[in-house]
């Protein structure tokens, strides 16, 4: 049986309280402001003390800054920051680790001893976390500078580029730091603001011209793994994953777009929700929602994309 609106809201509403602040956040336009004590409590409960009671006494998550892969501190400060959860204790000791043991030759965050060249798709993760918490701005140029030195002829970005000489743009790589771009923007930070805009337009440009998932040659699906609804997506690309980062820096309709709206909705539940159709194989700190399962937080993302939308959608005559 369908879901009726209110109903889906109240599921939502029933979820973890990082759910319930986005929920109220993006689908019920609340103040921010006055939802300071509920967004509170994803540091104090559920999944987000989950993440911080796994911290180990050294201020790394899992072994290190970058290993095991999705219980690392990387990955651990991505899930953290994707919670909307508050600065603590916990994160900023955990940056001022990386900061103090992981920049690179090149001024990037690099997790290798042995590697020189660091990774521009981990880069774009790092400042989407590390501006979202609030980061000194001093201690975050020379990641600008590096992301800014890898930007390809195409617009986009490519974490081969500066190891084998790759010629396009990879998705995974552009959308990490548009994501990261969009923090740095949204925190205020000022540090070369103006050439960053410009590479924000080249990168959304670059995904636009490809419809978010297709060949911009022969309109084909560049990957099959692109149309999967996966949470939390990592550093893989999904066109969920970035209808969302395009609503949330309110991306004005392109028509572009649309193809990519249209799957989304396909992919609805008859009841009107969405599930978690897998997880990315690895060791994990725990499982947020099982796949398969109607899932709240590929329910939230689908709701927020489509309702900042469905009015362009409309007035170009496109029926939701």
């Amino acid at each position: 049986m369908e879901m009726n609106r209110e109903e889906i809201i109240a599921w939502l509403l029933e979820g973890d309280p990082a759910i319930q602040y986005q929920t109220r956040r993006d689908l019920l336009h609340e103040d921010p402001a006055a939802l300071a004590d509920l967004r509170n409590r994803i540091g104090e409960e559920g999944w987000g003390r989950a993440f911080l009671q796994r911290q180990q006494p050294d201020g790394h998550w899992g072994r290190a800054f970058y290993q095991p892969k999705w219980t690392s501190s990387h990955y651990t400060l991505l899930d953290l920051r994707n919670l909307c959860i508050p600065a603590t204790l916990e994160i900023t000791k955990a940056l001022e680790l990386i900061l103090a043991t992981s920049i690179g030759p090149d001024g990037g965050i690099n997790p290798s001893k042995d590697i020189n060249q660091s990774d521009v798709c981990i880069n774009g993760m790092f400042l989407n976390y590390a501006c979202y918490f609030g980061t000194e701005g001093e201690k975050l140029r020379s990641v600008v500078d590096f992301i800014i030195s890898q930007q390809l002829a195409d617009g986009g970005f490519n974490c081969r580029l500066n190891r084998s000489g790759a010629r396009h743009s990879s998705m995974h790589s552009t959308l990490s730091v548009l994501e990261g771009i969009r923090e740095y923007v949204t925190a205020g930070y000022v540090y070369r603001e103006d050439e960053l805009k410009r590479v924000e337009r080249d990168a959304q440009e670059f995904l636009l011209q490809h419809r978010l998932y297709k060949s911009d040659h022969t309109g084909a699906t560049i990957h099959p793994s692109f149309l999967k609804l996966v949470y939390p997506p990592r550093w893989r690309y999904d066109i969920l994953r970035a209808l969302d980062y395009f609503q949330s820096v309110r991306y004005p309709y392109d028509e572009r777009l649309q193809d990519a709206l249209e799957v989304l909705k396909q992919k609805r539940l008859p009841d009107g929700r969405w599930k978690t159709q897998a997880h990315h194989p690895g060791e994990v700190h725990f499982i947020m929602e099982k796949a398969g399962k109607p899932s709240r937080w590929n329910t939230l993302r689908c709701l927020r994309v489509l309702d900042f939308y469905h009015q362009a959608e409309t007035a170009n005559g496109i029926r939701g």
